[in-house]
C-alpha cells in the first residue's frame, strides 16, 4: 500500500473537479435552457470525483477522505484549498 500523500498537482486536480461540480450546479441558465445537459455534466464531473477518490484512496488524508466518502464536497473543497495555502 502506497503511504505517500497526494501531490500538489493531484490536489489541484481535485480542486478543479470540485469547483467544476459547483459551477455546473450553479449554472441556472443551463438548467433552465437544457436541464438534461446539466444533469449529464453533473453526472460526468461527479463520476470523475468518485474515480479520483477510488484511484488515490490510499494516499488521501483521513480528513479529506471522510469528506469525500460522506459527499461533503464543499468541505472537501475548503480543506483542499487550505492545504494549497499551507
Amino acid at each position: 500500500m502506497d503511504q505517500r500523500e497526494l501531490t500538489s498537482e493531484e490536489l489541484k486536480e481535485l480542486i478543479e473537479l470540485l469547483e467544476r461540480r459547483l459551477a455546473v450546479i450553479g449554472d441556472t441558465e443551463l438548467r433552465d435552457r437544457d436541464p438534461d445537459t446539466q444533469l449529464t455534466q453533473l453526472r460526468e464531473v461527479s463520476e470523475a470525483i468518485t474515480a479520483f477518490h477510488q484511484e488515490k484512496r490510499d494516499r488521501i488524508p483521513v480528513r479529506l477522505r471522510h469528506f469525500l466518502e460522506n459527499s461533503s464536497l464543499q468541505k472537501a473543497l475548503d480543506w483542499s484549498r487550505e492545504q494549497q495555502i499551507n
